[in-house]
């Protein structure tokens, strides 16, 4: 579906682990597509999830669980207020 043109992404919103293929590998995969799409990462795993580095993705921020549903709102809304890059 990424691969559509027609197709406009404001955020990616995903777990961090998941089985198959991890959040941070599949958001790379995606922003390939869509460069400038914000990211919001989450995981209940805050301390491991990635690592020593961090996810170095532009324009991501990471939402530790539990949270509620007005965190995961708010969260959203900040990702997709962030001002657009422009090259």
């Amino acid at each position: 579906m990424l691969s559509d043109p027609e197709l406009n992404v404001d955020v990616f919103v995903t777990d961090v682990i998941m089985p198959g293929m991890d959040g941070l590998t599949r958001v790379r995969e995606a922003l390939t597509e869509s460069p400038d799409t914000k990211v919001v990462f989450v995981s209940g795993d805050a301390e491991d999830a990635f690592g020593d580095e961090g996810p170095k993705i532009p324009h991501s921020v990471f939402l530790p669980k539990p949270f509620s549903l007005n965190d995961l709102t708010l969260t959203v809304r900040s990702q997709m207020e962030e001002p657009e890059v422009t090259a």
